[in-house]
Protein backbone atom coordinates (compact mmCIF):
# COMPACT_ATOMS: atom_id res chain seq x y z
CA UNK A 1 0.00 0.00 0.00
CA UNK A 2 1.11 3.22 -0.73
CA UNK A 3 1.82 5.89 2.11
CA UNK A 4 -0.69 9.05 2.38
CA UNK A 5 0.53 12.15 0.08
CA UNK A 6 0.66 16.00 0.59
CA UNK A 7 -2.05 17.95 -1.24
CA UNK A 8 0.60 19.64 -3.00
CA UNK A 9 1.98 16.73 -4.41
CA UNK A 10 -1.41 15.56 -5.35
CA UNK A 11 -1.95 18.85 -7.26
CA UNK A 12 1.07 18.24 -9.32
CA UNK A 13 0.53 14.87 -9.92
CA UNK A 14 -2.94 15.85 -10.93
CA UNK A 15 -1.91 18.05 -13.13
CA UNK A 16 0.71 15.90 -15.36
CA UNK A 17 -1.95 13.50 -15.58
CA UNK A 18 -4.60 15.43 -16.96
CA UNK A 19 -1.93 16.99 -19.17
CA UNK A 20 -1.07 13.83 -20.37
CA UNK A 21 -5.09 12.58 -21.18
CA UNK A 22 -5.85 16.11 -22.71
CA UNK A 23 -3.18 15.56 -25.71
CA UNK A 24 -5.91 12.61 -27.30
CA UNK A 25 -9.22 15.11 -26.92
CA UNK A 26 -6.72 18.11 -28.17
CA UNK A 27 -6.03 15.86 -30.84
CA UNK A 28 -9.19 15.22 -32.43
CA UNK A 29 -11.08 18.43 -31.47
CA UNK A 30 -8.62 21.51 -32.09
CA UNK A 31 -8.76 20.64 -35.99
CA UNK A 32 -12.28 20.12 -36.05
CA UNK A 33 -13.12 24.01 -36.92
CA UNK A 34 -11.26 23.83 -39.74
CA UNK A 35 -12.35 20.49 -41.64
CA UNK A 36 -13.98 22.78 -44.31
CA UNK A 37 -10.67 24.55 -45.09
CA UNK A 38 -8.54 21.41 -44.93
CA UNK A 39 -10.71 19.37 -47.17
CA UNK A 40 -10.65 22.42 -49.77
CA UNK A 41 -6.68 22.59 -49.41
CA UNK A 42 -6.17 19.23 -49.93
CA UNK A 43 -9.08 18.31 -52.31
CA UNK A 44 -10.74 15.32 -49.54
CA UNK A 45 -13.53 13.87 -49.72
CA UNK A 46 -15.69 14.40 -46.53
CA UNK A 47 -15.42 10.65 -46.07
CA UNK A 48 -11.47 11.09 -46.40
CA UNK A 49 -12.01 14.01 -43.47
CA UNK A 50 -13.65 11.85 -41.21
CA UNK A 51 -10.97 8.97 -41.68
CA UNK A 52 -8.01 11.58 -40.36
CA UNK A 53 -10.25 11.06 -36.88
CA UNK A 54 -10.15 7.13 -37.79
CA UNK A 55 -6.55 6.70 -38.51
CA UNK A 56 -5.74 8.75 -35.74
CA UNK A 57 -7.92 6.44 -33.56
CA UNK A 58 -6.02 3.19 -35.04
CA UNK A 59 -3.13 4.33 -34.38
CA UNK A 60 -3.75 5.00 -30.64
CA UNK A 61 -5.44 1.91 -30.21
CA UNK A 62 -2.39 0.08 -31.60
CA UNK A 63 0.24 1.44 -29.93
CA UNK A 64 -1.59 1.14 -26.36
CA UNK A 65 -0.87 -2.42 -26.47
CA UNK A 66 3.04 -1.78 -26.43
CA UNK A 67 3.10 1.54 -23.56
CA UNK A 68 1.91 -0.48 -20.91
CA UNK A 69 4.65 -3.18 -21.16
CA UNK A 70 7.29 -0.09 -21.95
CA UNK A 71 6.10 1.37 -18.99
CA UNK A 72 6.61 -1.73 -16.80
CA UNK A 73 9.79 -2.35 -18.26
CA UNK A 74 11.53 0.94 -18.77
CA UNK A 75 9.53 3.30 -15.97
CA UNK A 76 6.83 5.76 -16.66
CA UNK A 77 8.54 8.75 -17.15
CA UNK A 78 11.36 8.35 -19.71
CA UNK A 79 8.43 6.30 -21.73
CA UNK A 80 5.94 9.42 -21.44
CA UNK A 81 9.47 11.77 -22.38
CA UNK A 82 10.14 9.98 -25.40
CA UNK A 83 6.64 10.01 -26.90
CA UNK A 84 5.88 13.66 -26.26
CA UNK A 85 9.08 14.25 -28.35
CA UNK A 86 7.54 11.84 -30.67
CA UNK A 87 4.63 13.46 -30.64
CA UNK A 88 5.89 16.87 -31.23
CA UNK A 89 7.86 15.95 -34.95
CA UNK A 90 4.86 14.46 -35.99
CA UNK A 91 2.74 17.07 -35.21
CA UNK A 92 5.26 19.61 -37.25
CA UNK A 93 5.03 17.23 -40.10
CA UNK A 94 0.86 17.46 -39.85
CA UNK A 95 1.65 21.25 -40.32
CA UNK A 96 3.51 21.15 -43.09
CA UNK A 97 1.93 18.72 -44.88
CA UNK A 98 0.80 19.08 -48.77
CA UNK A 99 -1.66 15.84 -49.69
CA UNK A 100 -4.64 14.38 -47.79
CA UNK A 101 -2.68 10.90 -48.19
CA UNK A 102 0.14 11.72 -46.10
CA UNK A 103 -1.59 13.41 -43.39
CA UNK A 104 -4.04 10.66 -42.90
CA UNK A 105 -0.99 8.36 -41.56
CA UNK A 106 0.52 11.43 -39.69
CA UNK A 107 -2.46 11.42 -37.67
CA UNK A 108 -2.19 7.58 -37.37
CA UNK A 109 1.58 8.41 -36.07
CA UNK A 110 -0.17 11.50 -33.63
CA UNK A 111 -2.25 8.76 -32.36
CA UNK A 112 0.48 6.70 -32.09
CA UNK A 113 2.12 9.16 -30.02
CA UNK A 114 -0.37 10.30 -27.63
CA UNK A 115 -1.21 7.03 -26.64
CA UNK A 116 1.47 6.97 -24.14
CA UNK A 117 -0.18 10.06 -22.46
CA UNK A 118 -3.70 7.82 -21.26
CA UNK A 119 -1.58 4.64 -20.09
CA UNK A 120 1.33 5.89 -18.56
CA UNK A 121 -1.04 8.67 -16.38
CA UNK A 122 -3.09 5.78 -14.92
CA UNK A 123 -0.27 3.98 -14.42
CA UNK A 124 1.59 6.29 -12.41
CA UNK A 125 -1.46 7.12 -10.69
CA UNK A 126 -2.17 3.63 -9.28
CA UNK A 127 1.85 3.65 -8.40
CA UNK A 128 1.68 6.46 -6.15
CA UNK A 129 -2.47 6.35 -4.94
CA UNK A 130 -4.61 3.78 -3.28
CA UNK A 131 -8.47 3.54 -2.48
CA UNK A 132 -10.49 6.69 -2.30
CA UNK A 133 -7.28 8.66 -2.53
CA UNK A 134 -6.33 7.26 -5.87
CA UNK A 135 -10.32 7.90 -6.66
CA UNK A 136 -9.55 11.76 -5.92
CA UNK A 137 -6.93 12.24 -8.11
CA UNK A 138 -8.37 10.06 -10.75
CA UNK A 139 -11.55 11.95 -10.46
CA UNK A 140 -9.79 15.48 -10.40
CA UNK A 141 -7.75 14.60 -13.42
CA UNK A 142 -10.94 14.07 -15.37
CA UNK A 143 -12.12 17.03 -13.98
CA UNK A 144 -9.63 19.38 -15.74
CA UNK A 145 -9.09 17.15 -18.50
CA UNK A 146 -12.62 17.55 -19.24
CA UNK A 147 -11.59 21.53 -20.00
CA UNK A 148 -10.07 20.14 -23.13
CA UNK A 149 -12.72 19.48 -25.61
CA UNK A 150 -14.44 22.55 -24.43
CA UNK A 151 -11.36 24.47 -24.87
CA UNK A 152 -9.83 22.74 -27.88
CA UNK A 153 -12.65 23.91 -30.59
CA UNK A 154 -12.31 27.46 -29.65
CA UNK A 155 -8.33 27.85 -29.52
CA UNK A 156 -8.52 25.95 -32.76
CA UNK A 157 -11.70 28.30 -34.59
CA UNK A 158 -9.58 31.05 -33.46
CA UNK A 159 -6.26 29.88 -34.26
CA UNK A 160 -7.75 29.14 -37.82
CA UNK A 161 -9.59 32.01 -38.21
CA UNK A 162 -6.08 34.54 -37.14
CA UNK A 163 -3.42 31.73 -39.19
CA UNK A 164 -5.24 28.64 -41.20
CA UNK A 165 -5.45 25.89 -40.27
CA UNK A 166 -1.63 25.00 -40.21
CA UNK A 167 -1.40 27.15 -37.01
CA UNK A 168 -3.50 24.58 -35.29
CA UNK A 169 -0.86 21.95 -35.74
CA UNK A 170 1.58 24.00 -35.02
CA UNK A 171 -0.12 24.63 -31.41
CA UNK A 172 -0.12 20.83 -30.88
CA UNK A 173 3.59 20.87 -31.05
CA UNK A 174 3.84 23.92 -28.48
CA UNK A 175 1.90 22.13 -26.05
CA UNK A 176 3.20 18.65 -26.54
CA UNK A 177 7.06 19.97 -25.86
CA UNK A 178 5.01 21.99 -22.93
CA UNK A 179 4.41 18.96 -21.40
CA UNK A 180 7.67 17.55 -21.80
CA UNK A 181 8.92 20.01 -20.14
CA UNK A 182 7.00 20.20 -16.86
CA UNK A 183 7.76 16.43 -16.65
CA UNK A 184 11.38 16.78 -16.81
CA UNK A 185 11.42 19.35 -14.26
CA UNK A 186 8.40 17.92 -12.23
CA UNK A 187 7.89 14.14 -12.40
CA UNK A 188 10.22 11.50 -10.68
CA UNK A 189 10.69 7.97 -11.76
CA UNK A 190 7.13 6.09 -9.84
CA UNK A 191 8.04 2.64 -10.82
CA UNK A 192 11.45 1.30 -9.00
CA UNK A 193 13.97 -0.67 -10.87
CA UNK A 194 13.05 -4.12 -8.33
CA UNK A 195 9.50 -3.61 -9.56
CA UNK A 196 10.08 -3.55 -12.83
CA UNK A 197 8.76 -6.61 -15.46
CA UNK A 198 10.34 -8.39 -18.81
CA UNK A 199 10.09 -7.09 -22.17
CA UNK A 200 10.71 -10.24 -23.13
CA UNK A 201 8.40 -11.66 -26.00
CA UNK A 202 7.15 -14.83 -24.37
CA UNK A 203 6.46 -13.28 -21.40
CA UNK A 204 4.72 -10.48 -22.69
CA UNK A 205 2.35 -12.65 -24.68
CA UNK A 206 1.70 -15.23 -21.83
CA UNK A 207 1.00 -11.92 -19.88
CA UNK A 208 -1.27 -10.27 -22.71
CA UNK A 209 -2.97 -13.63 -23.07
CA UNK A 210 -3.74 -14.33 -19.03
CA UNK A 211 -5.42 -10.62 -18.81
CA UNK A 212 -7.58 -11.17 -22.09
CA UNK A 213 -8.74 -14.60 -20.37
CA UNK A 214 -9.32 -12.47 -17.12
CA UNK A 215 -13.44 -12.07 -17.71
CA UNK A 216 -13.51 -9.05 -14.71
CA UNK A 217 -10.85 -7.26 -16.67
CA UNK A 218 -12.48 -7.91 -19.80
CA UNK A 219 -16.25 -6.81 -18.93
CA UNK A 220 -15.17 -3.92 -17.37
CA UNK A 221 -13.35 -2.70 -20.25
CA UNK A 222 -15.33 -3.51 -22.77
CA UNK A 223 -18.17 -2.01 -20.57
CA UNK A 224 -16.30 1.37 -20.36
CA UNK A 225 -16.00 1.45 -24.10
CA UNK A 226 -19.07 0.82 -25.19
CA UNK A 227 -20.44 3.53 -22.62
CA UNK A 228 -17.79 6.01 -24.23
CA UNK A 229 -18.79 4.94 -28.00
CA UNK A 230 -22.23 6.46 -26.99
CA UNK A 231 -20.50 9.86 -26.17
CA UNK A 232 -18.09 9.82 -28.68
CA UNK A 233 -20.06 9.13 -31.10
CA UNK A 234 -21.32 13.00 -31.14
CA UNK A 235 -18.08 14.10 -30.85
CA UNK A 236 -17.38 12.18 -34.22
CA UNK A 237 -20.61 13.58 -35.47
CA UNK A 238 -19.35 17.12 -34.05
CA UNK A 239 -19.01 18.50 -38.06
CA UNK A 240 -21.76 17.49 -39.36
CA UNK A 241 -24.04 18.38 -36.15
CA UNK A 242 -22.37 22.18 -36.18
CA UNK A 243 -22.67 22.67 -40.28
CA UNK A 244 -26.06 20.77 -41.46
CA UNK A 245 -27.65 19.52 -38.44
CA UNK A 246 -27.87 23.12 -36.04
CA UNK A 247 -26.61 25.30 -39.19
CA UNK A 248 -24.09 26.81 -37.55
CA UNK A 249 -20.44 28.26 -38.18
CA UNK A 250 -16.56 27.68 -37.17
CA UNK A 251 -16.83 29.59 -34.32
CA UNK A 252 -19.70 27.96 -32.96
CA UNK A 253 -18.26 24.26 -31.86
CA UNK A 254 -16.74 25.77 -28.78
CA UNK A 255 -20.40 26.31 -27.38
CA UNK A 256 -21.52 22.97 -28.55
CA UNK A 257 -18.21 21.25 -26.45
CA UNK A 258 -18.47 23.41 -23.75
CA UNK A 259 -22.38 22.06 -22.73
CA UNK A 260 -20.53 18.14 -22.94
CA UNK A 261 -17.97 19.55 -21.23
CA UNK A 262 -20.05 20.79 -17.93
CA UNK A 263 -21.83 17.05 -17.93
CA UNK A 264 -17.95 15.67 -17.67
CA UNK A 265 -17.18 18.05 -15.09
CA UNK A 266 -20.22 17.81 -12.76
CA UNK A 267 -19.49 14.15 -13.33
CA UNK A 268 -16.06 13.57 -12.43
CA UNK A 269 -16.93 16.44 -9.66
CA UNK A 270 -19.63 13.94 -8.27
CA UNK A 271 -17.26 10.96 -8.44
CA UNK A 272 -14.20 13.01 -6.53
CA UNK A 273 -16.87 13.95 -4.12
CA UNK A 274 -18.04 10.24 -3.20
CA UNK A 275 -15.09 8.67 -3.02
CA UNK A 276 -15.16 6.72 0.06
CA UNK A 277 -18.71 7.28 0.70
CA UNK A 278 -20.33 6.27 -1.60
CA UNK A 279 -20.02 1.85 -2.35
CA UNK A 280 -19.42 0.33 -5.57
CA UNK A 281 -22.66 -0.83 -5.85
CA UNK A 282 -24.67 2.44 -5.73
CA UNK A 283 -22.02 4.54 -7.83
CA UNK A 284 -22.67 2.56 -10.81
CA UNK A 285 -26.31 2.65 -9.99
CA UNK A 286 -26.33 6.13 -10.36
CA UNK A 287 -23.85 6.26 -13.21
CA UNK A 288 -26.20 4.10 -15.80
CA UNK A 289 -29.35 5.44 -14.23
CA UNK A 290 -28.38 8.81 -15.41
CA UNK A 291 -26.53 7.55 -19.07
CA UNK A 292 -29.65 5.59 -19.60
CA UNK A 293 -32.11 8.59 -18.48
CA UNK A 294 -30.60 10.77 -20.70
CA UNK A 295 -30.38 8.46 -23.74
CA UNK A 296 -34.51 7.91 -23.58
CA UNK A 297 -34.85 11.62 -23.53
CA UNK A 298 -32.14 11.81 -26.11
CA UNK A 299 -34.55 8.97 -28.51
CA UNK A 300 -37.78 11.09 -27.79
CA UNK A 301 -36.48 14.64 -28.70
CA UNK A 302 -35.07 13.72 -31.78
CA UNK A 303 -38.25 12.08 -33.22
CA UNK A 304 -40.65 14.62 -31.86
CA UNK A 305 -38.81 17.79 -32.17
CA UNK A 306 -36.08 19.60 -34.80
CA UNK A 307 -32.77 19.75 -33.88
CA UNK A 308 -31.92 22.91 -31.85
CA UNK A 309 -28.93 23.80 -30.21
CA UNK A 310 -30.74 22.84 -26.48
CA UNK A 311 -32.70 19.84 -27.26
CA UNK A 312 -30.54 18.06 -28.83
CA UNK A 313 -26.85 19.13 -27.32
CA UNK A 314 -28.44 18.60 -23.59
CA UNK A 315 -29.12 15.67 -22.90
CA UNK A 316 -25.77 14.11 -24.32
CA UNK A 317 -24.76 16.60 -21.50
CA UNK A 318 -26.27 14.51 -18.92
CA UNK A 319 -25.11 11.78 -20.50
CA UNK A 320 -21.83 12.51 -20.05
CA UNK A 321 -22.43 13.58 -16.83
CA UNK A 322 -23.23 9.53 -15.89
CA UNK A 323 -20.42 8.90 -17.97
CA UNK A 324 -18.10 11.03 -15.84
CA UNK A 325 -18.70 9.22 -12.44
CA UNK A 326 -18.21 6.03 -13.53
CA UNK A 327 -14.92 6.44 -15.51
CA UNK A 328 -12.50 6.97 -12.55
CA UNK A 329 -14.07 3.48 -10.91
CA UNK A 330 -13.76 1.62 -14.23
CA UNK A 331 -10.29 2.25 -14.47
CA UNK A 332 -9.36 1.22 -11.24
CA UNK A 333 -11.44 -1.47 -10.80
CA UNK A 334 -9.89 -2.86 -14.26
CA UNK A 335 -6.22 -1.72 -13.35
CA UNK A 336 -6.60 -3.53 -9.90
CA UNK A 337 -7.22 -7.05 -11.42
CA UNK A 338 -3.25 -7.24 -12.16
CA UNK A 339 -1.45 -5.28 -9.13
CA UNK A 340 1.49 -6.04 -10.24
CA UNK A 341 0.90 -5.52 -14.37
CA UNK A 342 -0.70 -1.96 -14.33
CA UNK A 343 1.10 -0.40 -17.17
CA UNK A 344 0.15 -3.61 -19.23
CA UNK A 345 -3.60 -3.70 -18.39
CA UNK A 346 -3.75 -0.11 -18.85
CA UNK A 347 -2.19 -0.89 -22.02
CA UNK A 348 -5.19 -3.48 -22.91
CA UNK A 349 -7.71 -1.21 -21.28
CA UNK A 350 -6.57 1.91 -23.38
CA UNK A 351 -6.57 -0.42 -27.03
CA UNK A 352 -10.08 -2.01 -26.53
CA UNK A 353 -11.18 1.69 -25.12
CA UNK A 354 -9.60 3.70 -28.71
CA UNK A 355 -10.12 1.04 -31.24
CA UNK A 356 -13.78 0.67 -30.28
CA UNK A 357 -13.17 4.85 -30.79
CA UNK A 358 -11.88 3.92 -34.18
CA UNK A 359 -14.61 1.53 -34.94
CA UNK A 360 -17.08 4.22 -34.20
CA UNK A 361 -15.21 6.99 -35.85
CA UNK A 362 -14.66 4.88 -38.85
CA UNK A 363 -17.85 2.76 -39.17
CA UNK A 364 -20.60 3.63 -37.19
CA UNK A 365 -20.71 7.28 -37.45
CA UNK A 366 -20.77 7.70 -41.35
CA UNK A 367 -23.66 5.49 -41.26
CA UNK A 368 -25.68 7.67 -38.37
CA UNK A 369 -24.42 11.41 -38.71
CA UNK A 370 -26.88 12.03 -41.62
CA UNK A 371 -29.95 11.41 -38.81
CA UNK A 372 -30.14 12.55 -35.43
CA UNK A 373 -33.07 10.25 -34.53
CA UNK A 374 -30.07 7.07 -35.75
CA UNK A 375 -27.64 8.85 -33.44
CA UNK A 376 -29.88 9.12 -30.68
CA UNK A 377 -30.65 5.25 -31.18
CA UNK A 378 -27.07 4.83 -31.71
CA UNK A 379 -26.58 6.08 -28.06
CA UNK A 380 -29.22 4.37 -26.25
CA UNK A 381 -27.62 1.17 -28.30
CA UNK A 382 -24.00 1.14 -26.46
CA UNK A 383 -25.54 2.40 -23.22
CA UNK A 384 -27.85 -0.95 -22.54
CA UNK A 385 -24.76 -3.39 -24.61
CA UNK A 386 -22.52 -1.66 -21.58
CA UNK A 387 -24.92 -2.67 -18.72
CA UNK A 388 -25.36 -5.74 -19.75
CA UNK A 389 -21.25 -6.43 -20.20
CA UNK A 390 -20.98 -5.00 -16.97
CA UNK A 391 -23.42 -7.34 -15.32
CA UNK A 392 -22.00 -10.75 -16.80
CA UNK A 393 -18.38 -9.44 -15.75
CA UNK A 394 -18.91 -8.22 -12.73
CA UNK A 395 -22.09 -8.45 -10.86
CA UNK A 396 -23.14 -11.65 -12.01
CA UNK A 397 -20.02 -13.08 -10.45
CA UNK A 398 -20.17 -10.94 -6.83
CA UNK A 399 -23.99 -12.32 -6.33
CA UNK A 400 -23.03 -16.24 -7.36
Amino acid sequence: MSEPHSQRFMLWITLIVAMLAMLAPFSIDTYMPSFPAIAGELSATALQMQQTMSFYMAGFAIMNLFYGSLADAYGRRSVALLALLGYAAVSVACALVTDIDTLLWLRAGQGAFAAAGVVVGRALVRDLFDGAQAQKVMSASMFWFALAPALAPVIGGWLHTQWGWRSVFWFLTALALTLFLLILFRLKETLAKEQRTSMHPVYLFRMYWKVSLNLRFMMISISSAMFFAGFFLYITSAPTMVYEHLALGVNDFGYLFAILVLGIMIGSRLSGRMAGIWSQQQLMTVGYALMLVAAGINVVQSVLFLPSFLTTILPVSFYAAGMALLLPSFTIMALDCFPKNRGLASSLMGFIQMGSNAVVAGLVTPLLYHSVPQLALGMMGFVLLSVGLYWIGVHRPATA
